[in-house]
């Protein structure tokens, strides 16, 4: 007798195959659908944020945000077993930002509301939930040991001095400040001209430091009571920048750049200097200045790392030697030295408590795959001595160290979201708590790292997220998918950054559906070089980077087990432009896309400031450069756009403005072009209301299923 004959079996032994026979044919039957999950089940994680330690205790605070309420979470040593501090229960879009512990761990700051990921408007309120009364932006404390947070007074900017006792804050043209027991009305400490920013208490607690922005210049001033004159660092025709106090309260540490001069290169800070200057006088001394080419530029205005360190140290990040790296300038030296050699970037750092090294986190390891991974390292701050902290498959980032030398970090790998751990001690995440239950881990894959070539002979780089076994068969649909920024790099595991974090979960979701879905590390993104950060032809002053985006639709229509007539694609923001660009110059590669609040034109009024003539040679010098920008922008091109779209935005975006979306719509409409609309009501760039996120991610998901799985397939 065969082992699967469906006949009555003779013995236990025949029973058993024909048991594994039928359980065998039911698995082989359902093998499409076991691994499959609801899209509401991989958004169903908590992510955290914003982790810091206590400068003088065994503390830690970070921000966690779990379906759409975002709260405070603390951990004390020795165990740090997590708690929650906070207790907002509603999706109500309130963000939760600027959270700060005192030196000595007990006292707990942050400010709730507002979109501090946004390019204006970051003060303002958000009203996701359209009540007929928006929320305020206010600043609250409350004690690490718990209680009822404390309402301080409405704005932002929050600083809290070092003994925890008082917070200072910005609202409008003012600086106010309160003390944190919630006793007595705020009071006024400074009313200026210009936008103030930077608030920063001198570790004595005795003098806050500020930048002022008045449009043409940005000064750095130092307040110390209401009845002695502010004292100006240094004030130059130039912007002044992370003020940051020596140990011993005496001097100021400053970067300075030029004020806005020369023709606009697109996302190209400019060189700078480091600056110290005397507290008490605002006398200062330059210490040490980059060079002119574009790689000795201001690291995007605001380095992970700009400090003072032990005996005098200057440290900071620098793209000097052609990837981003930590420097450290002696007292008695001219020329700074480099820490951390290599084919890599540095991104987030923190000094310990001696100030005499610096934990980071990198792009680096062992295996050729870190390169879109993160890992945390230690280096002295007077040598180039870097030592390995973490590997693997997983990436780590946000190290915070604890004046006894405990490193804390946000971690995750590529089916686990991230997580709050310690390092143990043997090199391996100790994680403080747990995914949610119900959380898909084990269904999701594990994306490979690709590379392929544009036409250029650019290497692109790209994350390949493939269906699971059982998933369906025969040639399948494809979607590239353009992150935004475009100063963002995905991982080969889940992403540090909310907004891309929801773009992993959506990857990932595709995939379980059967698509085959490349994300995509285009130019014009970081952790690849300068070069690759930096090329001269992208933006406004060309798109070359569009074509790393045609490459990827050509590298899947080449793949096997990809049907080369189902590709598609998507993305937001900056990936929104390029879903444009796609759709307007190439619909016969690109059969369907989801724009997500993308720029449409480059030469709209609000990017008018680009071509100001006072910038370039002559009038047709600047003429040109707009002609440029123009070609450069999806409706320049939109006779070629044939393929349907949905266009998605918020009308509260702070980072793209509504109209480049109703413009595109009428553009659309007048040529007869296949789309559809979807608007989100009071909600910003970032959907800061999950309720909204999640219909954003549904839409993305069906879209693309019926104009691209739900097509009948090509070939055999």
């Amino acid at each position: 007798m065969h082992a699967c004959d469906p006949t009555v079996p003779r013995d236990r032994a025949a029973r058993a195959a024909v048991a594994l026979c039928v359980l065998l044919a039911l698995w082989l039957a359902c093998a499409g659908s076991v691994r499959a999950f609801a899209l509401e089940q991989v958004r169903d994680y908590d992510f955290p944020s914003g982790l810091v330690a206590a400068p003088a205790a065994e503390r830690v605070a970070w921000l966690s945000a779990h379906r759409g309420r975002r709260n405070v979470w603390v951990a004390e040593g020795p165990d740090f077993a997590p708690r929650r501090l906070t207790g907002y229960e509603d999706d109500d879009g309130q963000d939760m930002s600027g959270l700060q512990l005192s030196d000595d761990g007990r006292m707990v700051v942050y400010v709730r509301g507002g979109e501090h990921g946004s390019n204006w408007g970051r003060g303002d309120p958000v009203n996701a939930g359209s009540l007929p009364e928006p929320p305020k932006v206010q600043v609250w404390a409350v004690p690490f040991e718990g209680g009822a947070p404390r309402l301080l007074g409405e704005g932002d900017g929050a600083a809290l001095s070092p003994d925890g006792a008082r917070v200072a804050w910005l609202k409008g043209d003012e600086a106010l400040v309160a003390a944190t027991d919630g006793r007595g009305e705020p009071q006024r400490l400074l009313k200026i001209a210009g936008q103030v920013g930077a608030l920063t208490w001198s570790p004595q607690g005795d003098r806050l430091a500020f930048t002022v922005d008045r449009g043409s210049h940005t000064l750095i001033g130092v307040f110390r009571d209401a009845d002695e004159p502010i004292v100006w660092i240094a004030p130059e025709v130039a912007r002044d920048s992370l003020p940051r106090w020596s140990p011993d309260g005496r001097r100021l540490l400053f970067a300075r750049r030029a004020t806005g001069d020369g023709a606009p290169r697109s996302f190209v800070p400019r060189p700078w200097s480091i600056w110290v200057a005397d507290a008490g006088t605002g006398e200062a001394e330059r210490r040490w200045a980059s060079g002119e080419a574009l790689r000795d530029s201001l690291p995007g205005g605001l380095p992970a790392l700009f400090d003072w360190a032990a005996d005098g140290r200057i440290v900071f990040l620098s793209y000097r030697d052609g990837w981003m790296h930590l420097y450290s300038l002696a007292p008695d030296s001219a020329e700074p030295l480099l820490l951390t050699p290599g084919a890599f970037q540095v991104e987030q750092a923190t000094l310990s408590a001696d100030r005499r090294s610096i934990v980071y986190s990198a792009n680096a390891g062992d295996d050729p795959d870190d390169i879109d991974r993160r890992h945390l390292f230690r280096v002295p701050v007077d040598r180039a001595a870097p030592q390995a902290l973490t590997s693997g498959a997983g990436s780590e980032w946000a190290p915070a160290l604890t004046p006894r030398g405990e490193l804390l970090f946000l971690g995750a790998t590529a089916r686990q979201p991230p997580l709050p751990a310690r390092l143990g001690a043997d090199g391996a995440p100790r994680w403080l708590a747990r995914p949610q239950p119900g959380f898909p881990a084990e269904r999701l894959v594990a994306p490979r790292r690709v590379q392929f070539a544009a036409e250029d002979g650019t290497l692109v780089h790209g994350q390949l997220f493939e269906p699971p076994p059982g998933a369906g068969r025969g040639r399948r649909p494809a979607v590239v998918f353009a992150h935004g920024g475009p100063q963002r790099q995905m991982l080969l595991t889940w992403h540090y950054g909310s907004y891309y974090a929801n773009a992993y979960a959506i990857n990932q979701y595709l995939a379980s559906q059967g698509f085959v879905v490349l994300a995509v590390n285009y130019r014009l993104g970081p952790f690849y070089g300068h070069d690759f950060h930096f090329p001269p032809d992208s933006g406004v002053a060309g798109g070359a980077e569009y074509r790393d985006i045609r490459a990827a639709g050509r590298f899947l229509q080449a793949l096997d087990g990809v049907d080369p007539q189902r590709i598609g694609l998507y993305g937001g923001s900056y990936g929104g432009y390029l879903t444009a660009m796609a759709l307007a110059h190439d619909s016969d590669l690109f059969k369907a896309g989801v724009d997500v609040h993308g720029v449409h034109d480059w030469t709209a009024p609000e990017y008018a400031h680009l071509y100001d003539r006072r910038h370039y040679a002559d009038e047709a010098a600047a003429e040109r450069a707009r002609e440029t920008a123009w070609r450069a922008s999806p409706v320049s091109a939109l006779d070629g756009w044939r393929s349907p779209a949905l266009l998605i935005h918020g009308d509260d975006d702070r980072n793209v403005r509504f109209s480049q979306t109703v413009d595109l719509v009428h553009r659309l409409r007048a040529l007869g072009v296949p789309h559809e609309t979807m608007v989100v009501v009071d909600d910003t760039h970032h959907m800061m209301r999950y309720a909204n996120e999640l219909r954003v991610d549904a839409a993305i998901a069906g879209f693309l299923q019926r104009h691209l799985a739900d097509r009948p397939p090509t070939g055999p």
